[in-house]
């Protein structure tokens, strides 16, 4: 691939990973930081390597340089456009890290209820739950909510984001006797959701039911609308404490919001850092030069190679921490970028497919048919220089055959393994990019939700979609009311059924 300096097409990005390991790929060349860059900044940045995407390492299976000079006027025009839509109110999430009030509120709340509690239950789905649940699996111990209240700081966490019977009631049956140690945090913009709904009334009628003299206001926070809703109605009868969804924030976009800062607050999590951590994202990725923003040219090598062929996006972490992240990372690809209309009404059916893997359990499990089914997927690697703590590997004895990882560290492996496993695709010409992690902090996870945030307006800048809207849900919705007997549901209740009626002739 032509290019006037390694400096310039290697700006902003990690170090090489597969340039660390033995057998090396010819080419895969130690890639250059910015020459001005202050390495004290760096220290705490997450970081963008994608030489591994272009044709330069995967031939014509990867995205050119010229390819992408063709697309910098265009990501030029939706930077532009982006910082007008956000300049007339119209993209909320992008002010979310600079909410100095919000953070004031929620944290004075959390101090409020500190200790009063032994278990925090945050009742969502979606959006309102992924979010919490990403937070907690990366910025607090996997023991978390089995070390006792000294170690941990804060209440137990459990985020119920279905209405499974066998998983709602068991954990009901396990608060029973905490009732009046427990908090539940219900977060819907509307209170419509038949899932939040449906648990809320449930947690209601079991608080009424087992704590008689207890008030519905000492154990039970909403998070919805600031003003309308159903959930907002209730707020307001029963006066309970309410925190807000914001105007012009999807739920998808909204972790960044009190929708996500509440539960960790009251974790132990420090949300300042998480969205100094975003607004330092956020400088990054408001140059409009394609080669200076990581939003920019992750979006548009995915664009790039989604135009050639390659309609499955893999994010795949080399951490349990991170695994939480690419499960919401998930939902915010495919909810705003799966539309069958374009913004002018015109018939696409577009949207690349995310997938989300975990280092190395999934080496075990997919890899196979990553490196030797078809190549229509782009790779995302997660890796993390420094995972806090580390595991030194036991002696191997009289196992000569063992010795190799004797004494060596487990750092140290799994990050052998993300390379090994980068080699082994890239043999088989797949197109690997790589989010560096310096460390997972509060600061470092705000600056990858953000990253993210912003690199999916750009993909959607790209295919010319809405990426802010999610009408194909809202059928399913309905059609729910309608199964579950909701008056205003009556006629589509009809097509349902005269639809889905079982034919016994295809029953075995």
């Amino acid at each position: 691939m032509a290019r006037s300096s390694d400096v310039e097409y290697n700006t902003v990005h990690a170090q090489g990973n597969c340039s660390d390991a033995p057998g090396d790929l010819e080419g895969l060349s130690q890639p250059s930081y910015r020459e001005n860059q202050d390495p004290n900044v760096t220290a705490k940045q997450i970081q963008l390597y994608y030489k591994n995407a272009t044709s330069e390492v995967v031939a014509e299976h990867g995205v050119s340089r010229e390819e992408l000079d063709r697309l910098a006027p265009q990501i030029r025009e939706i930077t532009e456009s982006m910082q007008q839509q956000r300049d007339a109110g119209e993209l909320a999430y992008r002010d979310l890290p600079y909410q100095k009030q919000t953070v004031e509120t929620i944290t004075a709340l959390a101090q409020k209820l500190q200790g009063k509690y032994d278990n925090l239950v945050i009742l969502g789905i979606g959006g309102s739950a992924l979010g919490s649940i990403a937070l907690q699996t990366a910025l607090n111990s996997p023991t978390y909510n089995f070390q006792d209240n000294a170690q941990r700081g804060g209440p137990r966490l459990f985020v119920i984001d279905n209405v499974d019977p066998a998983q709602f009631g068991a954990l009901l049956e396990h608060l029973e006797s905490q009732l009046d140690r427990t908090l539940f945090n219900v977060v819907s913009k509307s209170g419509r959701t038949a899932e939040t709904a449906s648990q809320f009334l449930t947690i209601v009628e079991t608080l009424k039911t087992h704590l008689p003299d207890g008030k519905l206001t000492d154990h039970i926070i909403a998070t919805t609308d600031p003003s309308s809703g159903t959930l907002r109605g209730i707020v307001e009868r029963e006066g309970l404490t309410s925190l807000v969804v914001p105007d012009g924030v999807g739920g998808r976009f909204s972790v960044l919001s009190d929708v996500g800062l509440f539960g960790a607050a009251m974790c132990g999590i420090d949300i300042e850092q998480l969205l100094a951590g975003a607004a330092d994202m956020d400088r990054r990725v408001q140059s409009a030069d394609l080669f200076e923003n990581p939003a920019a040219i992750y979006g548009a090598i995915q664009y790039a190679l989604y135009q050639k062929g390659k309609p499955l996006s893999v994010m795949m972490p080399y951490s349990y921490q991170l695994k939480d992240l690419a499960d919401w990372f998930r939902q915010l690809w495919a909810e705003s970028l799966g539309k069958a209309v374009d913004v002018n009404g015109k018939e696409v059916h577009t949207g690349p497919t995310p997938i989300n893997a975990l280092g190395t359990t999934d080496q075990h499990s997919q890899v196979q048919l990553y490196r030797e089914g078809p190549n229509d997927k782009v790779f995302t690697f997660l890796e993390v220089t420094d995972y806090g703590r580390d595991v030194v590997i036991g002696p191997a004895g009289p196992v000569e055959e063992l010795s190799y990882l004797s004494q060596r560290s487990m750092t140290e492996l799994i990050n052998v393994e993300k390379q090994a496993t980068e080699y082994a695709l890239l043999q088989s010409q797949r197109p690997c990019l790589t989010i560096k992690f310096p460390h997972i902090s509060p600061h470092t996870v705000g600056q990858f939700i953000y990253l993210f945030e912003v690199t999916t307006s750009y993909v959607g800048g790209l295919l010319n979609i809405n990426a802010y809207d999610q009408p194909a849900v809202e059928l399913g919705k309905e059609a729910t009311f309608a199964l579950m007997g909701h008056e205003k549901y009556q006629d589509l209740l009809k097509e349902i059924q005269a639809t889905c009626q079982i034919d016994e002739d295809f029953v075995l």
